[in-house]
């Protein structure tokens, strides 16, 4: 009994991430697929250990936390379309990949820019492109997991995938163009320069912040390559003023960005997105719920009066 516990939990150990990499994908929140992930591992051991004939633990976890994966993101579209200001993903730390094929997988298929769009989708669109495009499971594989004629998975998937690929840029920027591009970013907005900075902007880039109504940020998107800059580049020279501030370069959801840490806590977490060799887009998420999975967060609130009121967009 206790070999065979033991070999349910190096197993189970083995199917988490794959878990967690369907249910993030689907629900853009660490926290709501870490709640998939608990249950759909459940589930998993109470059938091994009922002796239950399992073909493919692995395909038996990916059905069962896309199904649940489903159901969640039903109940959390509700809640977003409550939510306070824009919605964006929780950010997760992709830094560490050596694998240059997993590091082109990891940024095409969790960047926060895809993600947002895949919020357009409905459950079942969501589910069956990331199995097939990201996870590579054939559409008769799916019709399982979904409960769909392949017909329809098929259906959904082209309709899924011409939706994501009308909104979705095209990356032609190298990953070394791209960091390059980034520190480059990085150094401009910190020490004001507001001309190298715009220099490095997409004519139409769109900056997006997420406060969630629990730490300031911007009231909307702001778009623009003058208006952008300007507004980067004040926040920044804002936080400057502060002795211990931090802005540690790392990689987000697979893209350039950064943590914003002031004596040690984090603040903020920016993506950088880069098309042809530009910046095109700056997601900044503030809201604290969405960072505590990274470490002890800070009170933003409470570092605006610091600064003497200086918010986001001023």
């Amino acid at each position: 009994m206790t070999e065979s516990y033991a070999g349910y939990e190096a197993l189970l150990g083995e199917l988490r991430p794959v878990a967690f990499g369907i249910a993030y994908r689907m629900l853009g929140s660490v926290t709501e697929a870490e709640d998939v992930v608990q249950e759909a591992l459940l589930r998993v051991h109470r059938s091994l250990e009922s002796g239950e004939q399992i073909a493919s633990p692995r395909a038996f976890t990916a059905t069962v936390t896309t199904r649940l994966a489903m159901d969640e993101l039903r109940s959390a579209r509700v809640r977003r379309e409550r939510y306070v200001g824009e919605w964006l993903p929780e950010p997760v730390i992709t830094d560490g990949r050596d694998d240059p094929a997993e590091q082109a997988v990891t940024a095409d298929s969790l960047s926060l820019a895809l993600l947002v769009v895949l919020e357009s989708l409905s459950p079942e669109q969501r589910a069956v492109l990331l199995l097939h495009d990201v996870f590579g499971y054939g559409y008769g594989e799916i019709t399982d997991i979904v409960g769909k004629t392949e017909a329809n998975v098929r259906q959904l998937a082209v309709r899924a995938r011409r939706h994501v690929e009308e909104r979705r840029p095209r990356f032609t920027t190298t990953t070394e163009q791209r960091d390059e591009l980034a520190q480059r970013f990085f150094a401009a907005a910190r020490t004001g320069d507001l001309a190298g900075l715009e220099s490095l902007l997409a004519h139409d880039v769109v900056l997006v912040g997420d406060g969630g109504g629990k730490a300031p940020s911007l009231a909307r998107s702001q778009q623009g390559r003058s208006r952008v800059a300007r507004t980067l580049t004040n926040w920044l020279r804002a936080l400057g003023r502060l002795s211990d501030i931090e802005i540690r370069p790392t990689e987000v959801n697979g893209d350039p960005g950064a943590l914003f840490l002031v004596g040690g806590r984090l603040y903020a977490v920016w993506a950088l997105e880069v098309v042809d060799g530009q910046v095109a887009g700056v997601r900044a998420v503030v809201n604290p719920d969405k960072l505590a999975h990274l470490g002890p967060v800070g009170d933003a609130n409470a570092l605006i009066r610091q600064l003497g009121g200086a918010r986001p967009g001023d």
